[in-house]
Order: structure tokens, then C-alpha cells, then sequence
């Protein structure tokens, strides 16, 4: 017999013997072994040795144990209210339709437990004067930035806007100063233009803001507009009980501070009914604090649900935020794609957090970020999509 084909048989049944009793006793242990040697090579051979092919059929259980799924089980004692925005003729309005956010008692498209009360809403934000915006954004309203009426029909007859949000940018006086008059005036023509549920910011001027709102709350009366927004700074007892009395909704806003949120809630529930409050906890953009957004929201959604009734409202998250990280609209290294792509993906994203933690009412701005997630929307609460795209382009490769 060759040399070759002795070390063969005497590896392989070595190797047997070890492999048998490897899995007979579960381990072994060598004693007085001395390896000399300069080079020392282990090898597992591609074949296994007759005496692997004996014992390892025996350990393969001949049938898997089958059982069957059950859904989590949890108990939710809190639940959101819901609140509506927009009247129709019916409810005193013009609005062609009224939503409603809100409704929740699970956390987020727990769809397993129950269907979802009322998807959130998206929402075109436009301005009352030209502003700065990126490219991506500016290219699909770039002949109506002067005329708010415009822009906000371009939002819904071209790109089916369901609420807009107007921002009273020019009021604020480090910019115009406009007076409340012509913001009211502004307003109007927004309402008279599109029959859509509208949101009217101010400028984040405190002092301005309130005479700002008394005078909106008036011309909008009996429309049920949702005013943006509240804040602890503002003289709550005479702008509060004002809006109340038109009729309307209110945002109550917080950097970002539960116990803040709880504070300014229950200054509001002693003037306004609970169903006419929604919360902003401030939202940080994709890169820029989105992760502290996302938490506080996602903390204030599950207190509620667990029975914290002084945050059982709903949450609203300005999403457009987005676009205040310059890498969304920044020219930049080929590796982070061409800023067209980037900025929408980095406004999605960020509303997309933002909905996951909790968020009924989201302000986007560019019209693809917007499609996107309500096509997200669809699918989660329905198992549907809106429209089939064609993805075919979307990766290429070279093969060299």
C-alpha cells in the first residue's frame, strides 16, 4: 500500500473515532500529546468520514415542531382625541371636506390589534411672500411664490393637497411687519381659493403673533382653521378664549419638553374644549436632532396610551424642517447623489420618522416627498399602493 493512502486511512479513522466520541461524551480531552513541528497545518477534509455519516443523521429531528403565531397581546387604557379641522356648509363652512386626527388607543399602525382610527394627514406648507426655498422645491413653484391663492391652488388641483398650511412669514417683524390686517386679508383670499382644510402659522413672534391671530381668527370665522401656533410666552387668557369664540383649532408648541407639553396643555384645557388642541413637540431635521424629535414624540404618544390624559392629544410634526439641513439641498460629492434626489429622500425620511413615532398631521413641502409617504400611508393601513412605478432605473451597475 502507498504511503499516501496510509496517512489517508489513518486520518480518516482517527478523525472517526474523535468525531464519535466528540458526540458521544460532548468533549475530548488529550493528554501527553507533543506536537513537534515547524509548520502546522489543520484540515477539514471536504468529505466527511464514515464515522461522521453514522452520527450526525441521528441528531436531524425527522420533523420540525410546528406553532402556530399569535399576535402580541397589550392593553392600552389611554386613548387620543380626535380633533377636526375645517368646516363644511353643513358645519357652518366652506370647506369641501373636514379630517379628523386623532382616534388612536394602540401605538402606531399596530394594524394587528385594530384598524387604524384616521391615517395621518400630509399638508402642503406655501407662504404669504416669495420666499428662499431649494431648487428641488422651487422648480414646482416658482411662477406662484408671490400669490399665496395661487400656490395653494397649484397644491391641490395639481398635486391633491388635503390641508395647507399657510405661514404668515412677512407679519414677523425682523422681515415686513406686516400688519394683522393685511395677514387677515391673506387669509381670505386662501380660503375663497382652495375649499381644502387650512393651518395659518404666524411669524414666532410671541407679541406679534397674538394681535396676528386675533385678527385671522375674526376673518376666518365659523371655518374651523387650525392657528399655529400657541406657545408659553403668549398671554394665553385673552388670545385662547378669541379663538375659541371664532370657532377654530389651536397647535400648542414645546422645544422638545414633555413636561412642557403637559404645562401648556393644561394652561389651554381651561379655555379651550380638549377637542380643539393638537401638540407640536418640535421636530428636528434628518441629521439635525431628528433622533430627540423622534423620541419626545414617541415618549408623549405613549404616555398618553398608557393614561397620561394631559397628553391625549393629537401631534402635529413640521416635517419641511427637512430642508433646513443643508445636506438636503447643498451641492455636494458625487457619492450623495444629485441634490434633486437628496432633498425630497431627506424630507421623506424625516416625516417618515416623525410619523412612525406618533405624528397625525405632518407639513411637508416638495410634492414627490409628499406622494411618497402617503403611498406609505396606504400600504400600511390598507396593504395597497397607490400607483405602480416603475423602478427598472433605479440602480445601474458596470461590469469591467
Amino acid at each position: 500500500m502507498k504511503k499516501k493512502e496510509v496517512e489517508k486511512n489513518f486520518y480518516n479513522e482517527i478523525s472517526s473515532k474523535l468525531l464519535e466520541n466528540l458526540m458521544k461524551f460532548g468533549e475530548i480531552e488529550l493528554e501527553d500529546v507533543v506536537i513537534e513541528a515547524e509548520r502546522l497545518a489543520i484540515r477539514f477534509p471536504q468529505i466527511l468520514p464514515s464515522g461522521a455519516r453514522r452520527v450526525i443523521p441521528a441528531l436531524i429531528p425527522k420533523k420540525i415542531t410546528e406553532i402556530e403565531f399569535t399576535y402580541p397581546k397589550m392593553e392600552w387604557v389611554g386613548k387620543i382625541r380626535e380633533v377636526k379641522i375645517g368646516a363644511t356648509k353643513s358645519d357652518g363652512g366652506t370647506r369641501g371636506k373636514s379630517i379628523i386626527i386623532g382616534g388612536e388607543t394602540t401605538p402606531p399602525f399596530y394594524t394587528f390589534s385594530q384598524p387604524v382610527s384616521h391615517p395621518p394627514v400630509i399638508a402642503f406648507d406655501i407662504f404669504d411672500m416669495k420666499v428662499s426655498l431649494p431648487k428641488a422645491v422651487r422648480t414646482h413653484f416658482e411662477d406662484v411664490m408671490e400669490d399665496p391663492a395661487e400656490w395653494a391652488k397649484r397644491c391641490v388641483n395639481k398635486y391633491n393637497a388635503e390641508a395647507i398650511n399657510l405661514h404668515l412669514v412677512s407679519t414677523d417683524p425682523l422681515i415686513k411687519d406686516s400688519p394683522p390686517s393685511e395677514a387677515a386679508k391673506t387669509v381670505e383670499k386662501v380660503l375663497q381659493a382652495v375649499d381644502v382644510p387650512i393651518t395659518v402659522g404666524g411669524s414666532g413672534d410671541a407679541l406679534k403673533d397674538m394681535e396676528v391671530f386675533k385678527k385671522v381668527a375674526e376673518v376666518a370665522a365659523g371655518e374651523r382653521i387650525m392657528i399655529n401656533s400657541l406657545v408659553k410666552d403668549m398671554d394665553l387668557s385673552k388670545i385662547a378664549p378669541i379663538i375659541k369664540n371664532y370657532g377654530h383649532v389651536v397647535v400648542a408648541f414645546t422645544p422638545m419638553d414633555l413636561d412642557l407639553a403637559r404645562e401648556l396643555n393644561r394652561k389651554l384645557f381651561e379655555y379651550l374644549d380638549k377637542d380643539r388642541i393638537v401638540m407640536d413637540t418640535n421636530t428636528g431635521a434628518l441629521g439635525y436632532g431628528l433622533e430627540y424629535g423622534f423620541t419626545v414624540m414617541e415618549r408623549a404618544r405613549l404616555a398618553a396610551l398608557k393614561g397620561d390624559e394631559e397628553l391625549q392629544q393629537p401631534l402635529l410634526s413640521g416635517s419641511t424642517n427637512a430642508w433646513g439641513a443643508r445636506e438636503s439641498w447643498l451641492k455636494m460629492d458625487p457619492e450623495w447623489e444629485p441634490r434633486e434626489l437628496r432633498g425630497p429622500l431627506w424630507e421623506f425620511t424625516t416625516g417618515l420618522a416623525m410619523m412612525l413615532a406618533g405624528a397625525d398631521y405632518i407639513m411637508m413641502m416638495h410634492p414627490a416627498s409628499i406622494q411618497t409617504l402617503k403611498d406609505i400611508i396606504n400600504y400600511l393601513t390598507s396593504g395597497q399602493i397607490t400607483h405602480d412605478l416603475d423602478i427598472s432605473n433605479w440602480v445601474s451597475a458596470k461590469i469591467k
